[in-house]
């Protein structure tokens, strides 16, 4: 396939890499810096059994390029409406437009952008860190990508996608509850990514201290009481599962990419995913104290470095 991967930072990276090494023509977008590197010397993916260096494309913008098989959005999420304006050139008729994006809400934009026959759900659990420009820390093995169409349907389509992660060595799993496993993946970003950034902590130390470990359970079991109300069919019941999942073949220093962000001095995701689970619970009438919490501390260092650091 030619795939494009728009916003190929740490995760988009790794996943194209994978690709790439595949077989695929594998185009990333992302930022000068990484592009460059990327352009220069290749992709570096730095797994646990060694390194990898795969044959990918870096690129500023769309621009050229033509259209695409398959287009992976990987921006921040406060970005996926400006992005996919900027490089509708990728757009065919066959064109497949998926979503790894952290939080709720990606695929709502998309299909008001680019039509809802193109656009299809995904989550992931692969893991990936920049660690310098053209250099990634990926974990694929054991960890499950799930895709699917909106309407819970089985298509040839969705099929052949998850058949090229599967050839790529990232496990691809067909699902027809693509919105519950969108509400699986939020409720591990939950769980991990305000406490690792509020406390600068990556997964190993985290994990590490209960008091913590107790607020992670506490925001995920908000975020099940609130997808319970919406009819959401979860796949897990105990907020504990969650968490084991969330680090599950994970190294000590992983850092979630709330904590990613905040190190760079960059805006996070937190209003689409602590925050999400805010929104909908007012939605549905459900309490979520300790998520409303977690957004204030997270909004508030984020306001600090905007005036503080970066000022």
């Amino acid at each position: 396939m030619k795939v494009c991967i728009l916003g190929a930072g740490s995760l988009g990276s790794a996943i194209g890499g994978a690709l790439a090494l595949d077989g695929n023509e594998v185009h990333l977008i992302g930022r000068k810096a990484h592009m460059d590197a990327v352009n220069e010397t290749g992709l570096v993916l730095v797994e646990p059994n060694g390194e990898r260096t795969a044959p990918v494309l870096g690129h500023e913008s769309a621009a050229g390029m033509g259209e695409a098989d398959l287009v992976i959005v990987l921006c921040k999420s406060f970005d996926t409406e400006q992005t996919i304006r900027d490089n509708m050139s990728l757009i065919g008729d066959e064109t497949v437009v998926m979503s790894l994006q952290n939080g709720l809400g990606a695929e709502d934009a998309l299909c008001a952008i680019v039509g809802s026959e193109h656009v299809i759900g995904g989550k992931t659990y692969i893991g990936g860190m920049l660690l310098e420009p053209g250099r990634v820390q990926a974990t694929l093995p054991g960890k499950d990508t799930f895709i699917g169409e909106l309407d819970g349907s089985i298509t040839e389509r969705v099929r052949r996608i998850g058949a090229a992660f599967e050839s790529a060595g990232m496990h691809c799993i067909v699902s027809d509850n693509i919105m519950g496993v969108i509400w699986d993946k939020l409720l591990v970003n939950v769980a991990t990514g305000a406490v690792c950034g509020i406390t600068r902590l990556p997964y190993g130390a985290m994990y590490q201290e209960e008091n913590l470990v107790a607020t992670a359970k506490a925001a995920v079991q908000e975020g099940m009481a609130v997808a319970n109300a919406a009819g959401i069919t979860l796949t897990y019941e105990d907020p504990m599962d969650v968490l084991e999942l969330a680090r599950a073949g994970l190294p000590y220093d992983f850092k979630p990419s709330i904590l990613q962000s905040l190190e760079k001095h960059r805006p996070t995701e937190i209003g689409v995913i602590n925050g999400a689970v805010v929104a909908q619970g007012a939605r549905y009438g459900v309490p979520t104290p300790v998520n409303e919490t977690l957004v204030a501390c997270v909004t508030g260092i984020e306001r600090f470095i905007r005036e503080y650091v970066l000022a």
